[in-house]
């Protein structure tokens, strides 16, 4: 039979992995027989809902197996959820789902719901009692709408491969030691086929984590093949416990939905928003750059914030009229803060014309002209003409900002977030497969 089986929320921010839960499962899974129908999928959800975990990454595994192996697999995932799980860990809810057969189309969309908004517990349970899916779930039982989610989300649009590299347990909370000029060297001769390896800015080393998970690092890429290639690349100064590639969601704006007009944008929700530019950006502490967009339906600020780097100098050039799509996650309103769209990458359709006044010429000799105060005129400091009716002259001013499309830099990306480099690249369909069942060889070193 056909099985999927979706899980989430089994980290902290102390220690944990969801994806390393994945491959242990894949490994006891090899042992048991299981088939694979898909990579493992590594599915990331709204990034900006309050209760996300770290990357708000969920996992579903697509597998065909017999009818008498379900209960051993079930007991198989609920063990090593219990085991490598934080549960101590007051945010941590696990939850694990069990789908036999195709995924309903009702399941599919609740994924993208999940992916682009906001979904509710009890719309999760209807939906897996509607279907005679299973669900296990602990302490508040969160990880449920994840493992739905990754079991609806099949990720037969666009789609990327990652491929994790796994620390062995005695290192998990030390310093990292890989050589950077391997990453370097990896990054120049992959070109486009893998993305964000190192932050151009900055120069830092992006495919190494800096929390105390089980990762040693992630490379992204077009395809497996070519993350497999980019890894097999990288010097490590410690020893690998495993790795797994995944197919994902990662840099396929999978998140963004446009919003018809500014008063449609809701808290937590990523979005697209077309408006132009009211007033003029302003600077407020810690560096970050506020501007305001409206349409016809309302107004609504956005926010660049310091640490989007060059994404700030692009926004502070923005004047009155500049007509921009805005892309974002949606910070709900606060006390000292209206309601703010956190700028992922802003699309600059059209520019306004900036004006400035300056005094008129002599028509005598041609020098600049002084004021002689509110509507008295002008006097020729250089000749002694005076102008009495003369007035300022409007000059149109080239501007060094042009259209087109600026996201922030890597180190600043969101997971979902679409780099420069993917444009182009999309995919379209359902990944062709190499048949029907994948081999374990192709996306794990655990067989």
């Amino acid at each position: 039979m056909k099985l999927h089986i979706g899980f989430d929320d089994t980290d902290s921010p102390r220690t944990g992995c969801t994806t390393y839960i994945a491959a242990l499962i894949i490994e006891k899974f090899y042992k048991m027989g299981v088939q694979f129908i898909d990579y493992p999928n590594l599915i990331r959800l709204n990034p900006n809902v309050p209760w996300k975990t770290r990357g708000n990454g969920a996992l579903c595994l697509r597998i065909k197996c017999r009818e008498e192996l379900y209960e051993d697999i079930r007991e198989c995932v609920i063990e090593t959820i219990e085991e490598n799980s934080d549960l101590d860990y007051g945010g941590t809810d696990p939850g694990a789902v069990f789908l036999i057969g195709d995924v309903p189309e009702e399941i599919r969309q609740f994924a993208r719901d999940a992916i682009q908004g906001i979904v509710r517990m009890v719309d999760a349970l209807k939906l897996i009692r509607r279907f005679r899916a299973e669900a296990i779930g602990y302490k508040m039982r969160r990880g449920i709408i994840g493992g739905l989610a990754a079991i609806g989300e099949t990720l037969n649009g666009d789609h990327t491969f990652e491929l994790i590299a796994y620390r062995r347990r005695e290192n998990w909370g030390t310093i990292r030691r890989i050589d950077e000029s391997s990453v370097i060297e990896m990054d120049r001769k992959m070109g486009n086929l893998t993305f964000n390896n190192i932050d151009p800015e900055t120069g830092r080393i992006l495919i190494t984590p800096r929390g105390p998970d089980p990762i040693l690092y992630g490379i992204r890429g077009e395809s497996p093949e070519a993350v497999k290639l980019a890894h097999e690349m990288i010097r490590s100064y410690e020893p690998l416990d495993r790795w797994v590639i995944f197919r994902t969601n990662h840099g396929t704006d999978a998140h963004l939905k446009r919003a018809p007009s500014i008063k449609d944008v809701k808290p937590y929700n990523p979005v697209v928003v077309r408006g132009r530019v009211i007033g003029s950006p302003r600077v407020i502490p810690g560096g970050h750059i506020i501007f305001q967009v409206g349409d016809e339906t309302g107004v609504i600020d956005c926010a660049a914030y310091e640490q989007s780097g060059n994404m700030r100098k692009i926004v502070s050039m923005l004047i009155e009229g500049d007509l921009v799509e805005v892309y974002g996650g949606v910070r709900p309103p606060s006390r000292k803060n209206p309601k703010t769209i956190n700028v992922e990458k802003i699309m600059i359709i059209d520019l306004a014309e900036k004006i400035i006044f300056q005094n008129p010429l002599c028509p005598v000799c041609g020098k600049r002209m002084k004021s002689m105060g509110r509507d008295k005129g002008f006097e020729c400091y250089k000749c002694g003409f005076h102008g009495a009716n003369l007035t300022k002259i409007a000059v149109r001013i080239e501007r060094s900002l042009k259209p087109g499309l600026y996201i922030t830099p890597p180190r600043s990306e969101r997971h979902l977030t679409k780099p420069l480099s993917r444009y182009g690249l999309e995919k379209s369909g359902p990944p062709q497969m190499f048949d029907e069942v994948i081999p374990y060889s192709l996306f794990s070193n655990l067989a």
